[in-house]
């Protein structure tokens, strides 16, 4: 009989063990067994960690990409850089990354993990908060932190049972949960501390649950508006007065607070020419009048420094020129003039802008204008601005006519113009040049359409072009009454996680066993996880107590005896007279070392005196 027919056929082994020949039949787990491994396999910690990673590259895209809800100019400037690739991108909402399915999916994926990590581990940590502390192992002496001390008593069982009730005191007083184990040999006292371990943790996770709720639920009460205000204008708080609008789900047409705000004046400061960093601006101030309850107050918005108006706060996302133009048809009638704002396309206020004539003329026109704050001139006979500030402004316009594509119902950007159904008829590529304009200077339109004048804003009294153009700034107002509870939950994360890490979890025994004349003292700690200072921690208990117990007269510490030199120098000279070997060596050397020996090798603890 072969040896795999006797494993097979051995009545002690059973028919699926590793070596024999029938292969394991697994359960099947049907459709309920499958969505519970499922659920066990979302809601493990590994799980949620994964997820809060992915979450956290999900976000990337944001910060990379501008945004709508945050900087619907910046989205406008990228299409424009690049058309071809936008569409691509628009589509994955790599411009809405925050309201797209794929990063709500990861969100609510999150959400779901933590819920069902935690809600077990509070009920398991309640538990074992009720229960109470081990009893005390038979054997310390196992344990890797162990301490052995043999202390004199005159009244051997009475001294254990003071002895431990010295050292339950001192466990208490070191933040320890302690509870009493007494039978006929010894007395011992069971301490552990370290709870707060899991508590931070469990506080770490519920916190980021809190969060995840709190920008979810919070993020419906929230809008986030953009307005851009030219020098001048103003602006009412509704919502036919924005420019774009991002609001909550929950946000009614009557939620936004009654008020009003005006741009008084724009500031901004250059290091002028000659110093270090010359041409780069120091400092951005939108001055704004308030009218709010029908008060009114002034205010100035800055980078990083928001104006609070009701309960709403005024960002500073961006500026730049807002060039005056006014068209006239050939019987001189205005049939278009408004400060426009241009936007910038380099750190020296170059600005492109875009005019759009739909009605008055005899066809619809379409001005793409550059504007060159102080205006230089390249060897190919180019324009550039060598200045952000207005030295000598100059203004050029490309003229576009044909469909402007508004008619049509599609939305279109005031910052683009559609070329595809228009015939340019100035600048590059035709028989005319681009139309140049200092400011206050008129020049004819191509074909008798009429004529474009370039304003000039300077007070009365100007000796110079620097208040000759006015100012635009682009404001973002935005509330979020989450705010203060998003900080809240993320400070109790911080605190949980500084709980988790710094807080060891521990436990502590000290034995008492009575013995002839004296009491033997036993020590010993083990720690949950990795605990470098549990060793130092048994010593400072140890050293501790032997403190405490001479305070109280409560046995006496065993002197361990000096060696005489005198004497040791002799028995060196003669090993014979101790009964040694004839080879020296000394057969009380290999007598073995007792606890007190071993505990008096140690060095002294700075623990101080607990009362």
């Amino acid at each position: 009989m072969s040896s795999t027919t006797e494993r097979s056929s051995d009545p002690l082994r059973p028919s699926d063990h590793v070596d024999g020949e029938e292969s394991i039949t697994q359960p099947r787990l049907g459709f309920v067994g499958w969505l519970r491994w499922g659920w066990r396999q979302l809601t493990s910690m590994r799980t949620a960690l994964i997820l809060l990673l992915v979450l956290a590259i999900a976000a990337i895209p944001g910060s990379i990409f501008p945004q709508r809800m945050a900087d619907p100019n910046g989205v406008t400037q990228w299409e424009r850089d690049n058309p071809d690739l936008f569409p691509v991108l628009d589509g994955l909402k790599m411009f809405d990354v925050y309201l797209s399915p794929w990063f709500s999916a990861i969100y609510l994926l999150l959400f779901a993990s933590l819920v069902g990590c935690v809600i077990p581990r509070i009920r398991h940590h309640a538990k074992a908060l009720q229960a109470r502390p081990p009893r005390t192992p038979a054997r310390l002496k196992r344990l890797a932190d162990f301490r052995a001390v043999e202390r004199a008593s005159t009244d051997a069982p009475a001294e254990v049972t003071a002895s431990i009730d010295i050292a339950q005191k001192q466990l208490k007083a070191l933040g320890y949960r302690v509870e009493r184990y007494d039978d006929k040999r010894s007395s011992s006292v069971s301490a552990e501390r370290g709870y707060w371990r899991e508590s931070g943790n469990l506080l770490f996770h519920l916190a980021l649950v809190g969060v995840l709720i709190t920008v979810g639920v919070g993020g419906g009460f929230a809008y986030t508006g953009q307005r851009v205000l030219v020098e001048g204008e103003t602006f009412a708080n509704t919502l036919l007065d924005y420019d774009s609008m991002n609001r909550g789900r929950f946000v009614s047409d009557g939620a936004l607070a009654p008020y009003s705000m005006r741009l008084d004046s724009f500031d901004v400061t250059y290091q002028p020419f000659g110093e270090p960093g010359s041409g780069q601006a120091g400092d951005f101030s939108a001055n704004v009048t308030v009218q709010e309850n029908g008060e009114e107050r002034t205010g100035s918005v800055k980078v990083n420094e928001p104006l609070g108006v009701a309960d709403d706060n005024v960002f500073l996302l961006g500026n730049g020129y807002a060039p005056t133009i006014t068209v006239r048809n050939p019987d001189g009638d205005v049939v278009f003039t408004n400060s426009t704002p241009f936007l910038p396309q380099d750190n020296n206020m170059t600005s492109l802008g875009v005019i759009k004539i739909p009605d008055g003329l005899s066809e619809q026109v379409g001005l793409v204008g550059f504007f060159y704050p102080t205006t230089g001139v390249l060897d190919t006979g180019a324009f550039f601005s060598g200045f952000g500030d207005l030295t000598n402004p100059t203004l050029t316009l490309d003229v576009y006519t044909g469909d402007l594509g508004i008619n049509e119902g599609i939305p279109r950007s005031v910052y683009v113009l559609d070329t595809t159904g228009m015939t340019k008829v100035t600048g590059r590529t035709t028989d005319l040049e681009s139309i140049e304009l200092a400011p206050g200077q008129t020049a004819d339109l191509p074909n008798g359409l009429g004529t474009v004048t370039f304003e000039d804003e300077s007070p009365a009294g100007a000796t110079d072009a620097s208040q000759s153009v006015k100012r635009f700034a682009s404001l973002q107002i935005h509330r979020d009454a989450s705010g203060p509870w998003v900080l809240g939950f993320a400070l109790l994360a911080l605190g949980g996680l500084m709980l988790a890490l710094f807080i060891p979890r521990r436990r502590v025994w000290v034995k008492a066993t009575a013995q002839d004349g004296t009491v033997a003292l036993e020590y010993a700690g083990l720690a949950r996880g990795e605990d470098p200072t549990l060793a130092t921690a048994v010593d400072d208990l140890v050293a501790g107590h032997a403190r405490l117990m001479d305070a109280a007269g409560v046995t006496t510490a065993v002197e361990v005896e000096e060696p005489d030199t005198d004497t040791d120098a002799s028995e060196a000279e003669d090993p014979e007279a101790d009964g040694s070997d004839a080879d020296g060596s000394d057969q009380a050397a290999s007598a073995p070392e007792t606890p007190a020996d071993r505990y008096s090798a140690r060095p002294a603890s700075d623990t101080p005196k607990v009362d």
